[in-house]
């Protein structure tokens, strides 16, 4: 099944490389949930006037059926890293991964509940 993917950027310029990283990382949330309705990815540099300690965010918005919605937002830290873009995108797509482990997990019932009561001894 292909994803749907709905790819926004605000106050940062277009970018084929980046369209293409997104699509990649969103083709490997497949791998973890194969009832995805929709995938929303917004890009944003929000004061794009700085030219120094100007840090991206990048936000995924995932719609799983049976209701769930989740969300993963990430902001730059400052670490001195060379390709402080493609890094946000990362780490917002690895808690996207996370948060669908977890709901496919319960749907499945593999989450250990608590019993209400105390077994008998």
């Amino acid at each position: 099944m292909q994803l749907p993917v709905k790819i926004t950027y605000r106050g940062l310029e277009k970018s084929d490389k980046i369209d293409n990283l997104i699509l990649d990382y969103a083709a490997r949330l497949e791998k973890f949930c194969d009832h995805i309705n929709r995938c929303d990815v917004a890009i944003e540099q929000p004061n794009h006037t700085h030219h120094k300690g100007n840090p991206y965010r990048c936000r995924i918005d995932v719609t799983v059926s049976r209701g769930h919605e989740l969300v993963a937002d990430e902001k730059q830290m400052d670490n001195g890293s060379h390709e402080p873009l493609n890094k946000v995108i990362h780490d917002a797509f690895k808690t996207m991964e996370r948060e669908l482990r977890r709901v496919v997990d319960k749907q499945r019932r593999d989450v250990k509940t608590h019993a209400r009561e105390r077994s008998p001894k």
